[in-house]
């Protein structure tokens, strides 16, 4: 989706774009699918100037094919990688989150999902200097969780106090306030995040977990879960693309008749996310004595081969960032 901005075409200019951000049409897709005339009265411009001003955005940006060299260039500007903070994962990810998509961790109780979230956002908010948005709806996130994983990180309490503040936590508990903060973040609080506390731009969003609001809404005669999880997808998606920030989302799994594990929410949400990731217990953790111990296997990659697995310690993000060694040796040395 095309952001709007000052001087696209004629008549364009700050004041009419203050005026349709308040309308809430921030892209051109909002402009050209909005009722002209209606939208000229909120905004207090006539409805000729403003039908000039959609027919030239129609003009162009549908009447002409992009090519793939200006498609490359746009994603080269666009995108940026997150590290996870566990060499692991971001191998299986091709680096770490991209910005711009949704990643999924799918996995069943116990599987690691908001241990592995609790760990990005630290990371994150740490090492990245970047503010983290994390929507609890499982009351599962504590402070005192993630203060303990900065200590791991950093001694000094002004840098555990920095980082903290740059992780902004909404505690919800039902698909309806999820709706309404995403798309408060997307009007206009994601950039008020972005200069608030401890500095430093939104660069991901965090739900942990999406299929706890859902899902309770799917199947049976509750017609409209349908409808609110597609709402859910399409403001993640660009809420993503417009502001630039990876959104990582939980999922809880299901078994299919077949006996396999898979993600939930049903294959309409399928399409949803860029990457999916399965997170598991690894079969041989009881008996190395390691608990922690999960692998990841990627189930729905654009960029890697799928069904590729890693093994990862839970314990990575409550270990002390210490040399350059591989991932393997530093989780080695943590079990001793």
């Amino acid at each position: 989706m095309v952001v709007l901005k000052e001087g696209m075409c004629p008549g364009l200019d700050e004041g009419l774009l203050r005026d349709l951000r308040a309308a809430d049409i921030k892209t051109v897709e909002d402009l050209v699918s909005s009722d002209i005339e209606r939208l000229a009265q909120q905004c207090s411009v006539s409805y000729k100037a403003l039908f000039a001003i959609r027919r030239v955005l129609l003009a162009q940006h549908t009447a002409f094919p992009v090519s793939g060299a200006d498609l490359y260039e746009e994603l080269l500007s666009s995108t940026a990688i997150l590290s996870t903070g566990n060499p692991s994962l971001d191998k299986l990810l091709d680096s770490g989150l991209y910005t711009g998509e949704i990643t999924e961790l799918s996995g069943g109780p116990g599987s690691g999902k908001s241990q592995v979230c609790f760990g990005v956002a630290v990371h994150v908010s740490h090492q990245l200097k970047q503010s983290v948005i994390y929507i609890d709806t499982t009351g599962g996130l504590t402070a005192g969780r993630l203060l303990q994983m900065l200590k791991t990180e950093t001694s000094s309490t002004q840098e555990q106090t920095e980082a903290l503040q740059r992780i902004h936590v909404f505690r919800l508990f039902d698909v309806f306030s999820v709706l309404d903060c995403l798309y408060s973040l997307r009007g206009g609080v994601l950039q008020q995040a972005s200069v608030g506390g401890g500095g430093g731009s939104v660069r991901a969003v965090i739900v942990d977990s999406v299929s706890a609001v859902i899902s309770p809404l799917l199947g049976g005669k509750q017609t409209e879960g349908m409808s609110l999880m597609i709402q859910v997808a399409g403001v993640l998606k660009t809420m993503a693309k417009d502001f630039n920030v990876a959104a990582l989302v939980t999922n809880h799994v299901t078994t299919s008749g077949s006996g396999e594990v898979q993600p939930g929410l049903g294959v309409s949400w399928s399409h949803i996310p860029r990457t999916r990731i399965l997170l598991q217990r690894a079969e041989n953790a009881a008996a190395a004595g390691r608990s922690g111990l999960r692998t990841a296997t990627l189930i729905k990659s654009s960029r890697q081969p799928c069904h590729i697995k890693e093994e990862f310690d839970l314990r990575w993000w409550s270990r002390s960032e210490g040399g350059s060694s591989s991932g393997k040796r530093k989780l080695e040395e943590t079990d001793s």
